[in-house]
C-alpha cells in the first residue's frame, strides 16, 4: 500500500480523534524515522517526549524482548521477581520512599488526584467530599472525564459533561494568584506542569516552582508536579522542577534550584517509548494512605514494564542525556534566534533543554503553523503545531550537535522559502 491508502484505511476504520500530518511511518532508529515510501526524516516531536532515548534504543528493546520471553504479566494478585527491583531503582533515582506503578500518563494523574484527596481526608483532616485541588489555566493533564473537568480547552470539554467538581483554576505562572487561592477553605493540593507543553511550551518564571512549593508547604497543601512530558531529562535536568541545575552526572537535587514535589507524576519517557509505563511517587506519609483494594491496575507494574523502565532510566544516566539536552537546547535556541532575526514569519522562540517552541507571526486560528509543518515534512523534518500558531520542537535527546545544525538548516530553508 502507498501513503494515501494507509491514510484512507485509518480514516475508514478508526475513530477521528486525531489530525495527523499526512505522513505514514514504518521504521524508527535514534533521531530518525522513515515513511512507507522509504523517505527519511528527523523526528522533532519524539511522540510528545516519550522517545527521549531515541527510537528503538537497543538496550531498551533488549530489556523488552528478554523479559517478554520469560514472564509478561501476573497482575498484582501475586508477587513477581522484577517489580521490587524496579520500585527500588525508581525511588532511589528520584528520591522518594514509594512508587505506585501505572501505565499511562492520564492514569498516573488520576492516581495522584485520588492520593491527594485521600491524604486530605485522612491526614490533613478536611471534611469528607470537600477537598479542593488548585490547577492552572491552559493545563493539559490527559483526557479522562475528571481531568477534562478542569481544562479550559473547549475541544477537550464541549459535550463531555457533567464534569467532576473539586477543582479551582488560577492563571499559570502567577504566584500571587496561587497565594490567594491557597487561602480558600479545604485546599488539598496544587497540580501543575513545570512547563506547559500542550499550551505551547509555556515556560514559567525561574522562581515560580520554588515559590509554589514554599507557599504550599506553608499551608500544608500537597505540591503535585505533572512531569509526564517534561520529566526524564527533556528540559536539561532530570526533572523540570530541578530548575536551572548544573548537575553533571546523577540528579543532585541542588539546593537553590530544586522544587521538591510532594507527589511526582511520570510517564512517557519512563519507558523510552516502547511500552506504556507511568508512575506516581511520594513519601510514606502520603503514599501509606492507600490500602489494598483501594486503587490499582491489572497491568501496572508488570514485569515487562519494570524491566523496560529500568533500562530506559539507565540509558538516560549512562548516555548523559540530561547534559546533552541542556547543551543542545541552548544551541538550538541560539540558532533559531538567528533565523528569527532575519525573518518576520516567526515572532519568537522559547523553551528549556530540548523542549522548545516557535511562535508564528500569525493568528492562532490561521493555518500558517500547520502549513509550515507540512513544508518542513517535505524537507525531511517532522514537527507538529500546538495551539494554532505555535510549533513545538522536541527531538530525541540522543541527537548530536551536527544533527541539530542540520535541522536548523532545514528549518531556516523552510521558513525562508515559505509563502503564506
Amino acid at each position: 500500500m502507498n501513503t494515501q491508502e494507509y491514510i484512507e484505511i485509518e480514516d475508514q476504520y478508526g475513530a477521528h480523534n486525531y489530525h495527523p500530518l499526512p505522513v505514514v511511518l514504518s521504521k524508527g532508529e535514534g533521531v530518525y524515522v522513515w515513511d512507507v515510501e522509504g523517505k527519511k526524516y528527523f523526528d522533532f516531536l519524539s511522540a510528545y517526549s516519550a522517545v527521549n532515548q531515541g527510537h528503538c534504543h537497543p538496550r531498551i528493546i533488549k530489556a523488552l524482548t528478554d523479559q517478554s520471553e520469560t514472564l509478561t504479566l501476573t497482575s498484582r494478585a501475586f508477587y513477581n521477581d522484577v517489580l521490587g527491583e524496579y520500585e527500588k531503582y525508581v525511588t532511589d533515582t528520584f528520591g522518594f520512599d514509594k512508587v505506585l506503578p501505572m501505565n499511562t500518563g492520564a492514569e498516573a494523574v488520576e492516581t495522584a488526584l485520588k492520593l491527594c484527596r485521600k491524604w486530605a481526608y485522612e491526614v490533613k483532616g478536611i471534611p469528607e467530599n470537600k477537598a479542593t485541588i488548585i490547577v492552572c489555566d491552559g493545563n493539559f493533564h490527559g483526557r479522562t472525564t475528571t481531568i477534562v473537568s478542569f481544562s479550559n480547552d473547549p475541544d477537550a470539554t464541549k459535550n463531555f459533561g457533567p464534569y467532576t467538581p473539586g477543582f479551582v483554576k488560577i492563571p499559570y505562572n502567577d504566584t500571587k494568584a496561587l497565594e490567594e487561592a491557597l487561602k480558600l477553605p479545604n485546599i488539598a493540593g496544587f497540580l501543575v506542569e513545570p512547563i506547559q507543553g500542550e499550551a505551547g511550551v509555556y515556560t514559567p518564571d525561574d522562581d515560580f516552582m520554588r515559590n509554589a512549593k514554599s507557599l504550599c508547604a506553608e499551608q500544608n497543601v500537597l505540591f503535585i508536579a505533572d512531569e509526564v512530558q517534561t520529566g526524564i531529562a527533556r528540559t536539561g535536568s532530570l526533572l523540570a522542577v530541578c530548575g536551572d541545575c548544573k548537575c553533571q552526572s546523577t540528579c543532585e537535587r541542588q539546593e537553590g534550584t530544586y522544587a521538591r514535589p510532594d507527589i511526582l507524576i511520570l510517564g512517557k519517557a519512563l519507558s523510552g517509548g516502547v511500552y506504556p509505563v507511568s508512575a506516581v511517587l511520594a513519601n510514606n506519609n502520603i503514599m501509606n494512605v492507600i490500602k489494598p483494594g483501594q486503587h490499582g491496575s491489572t497491568f501496572g507494574g508488570n514485569p515487562v514494564a519494570a524491566k523496560v523502565a529500568i533500562a530506559a532510566l539507565e540509558v538516560v544516566k549512562d548516555e548523559n542525556l540530561i547534559q546533552n539536552a541542556r547543551q543542545l537546547g541552548k544551541l538550538f535556541r541560539h540558532g533559531m534566534q538567528k533565523i528569527i532575526d532575519n525573518n518576520d514569519l516567526v515572532a519568537s522562540v522559547r523553551g528549556k533543554g530540548l523542549l522548545n517552541a516557535i511562535i508564528i507571526n500569525d493568528s492562532p486560528d490561521s493555518s500558517t503553523a500547520w502549513d509550515l509543518c507540512v513544508a518542513m515534512k517535505e524537507n525531511g523534518l517532522l514537527a507538529k503545531p500546538t495551539h494554532g500558531n505555535i510549533i513545538r520542537f522536541a527531538p530525541p535527546l540522543v541527537m548530536n550537535e551536527s544533527q541539530i545544525n542540520e535541522c536548523l538548516e532545514i528549518i531556516e530553508k523552510t521558513i525562508t522559502d515559505f509563502k503564506k
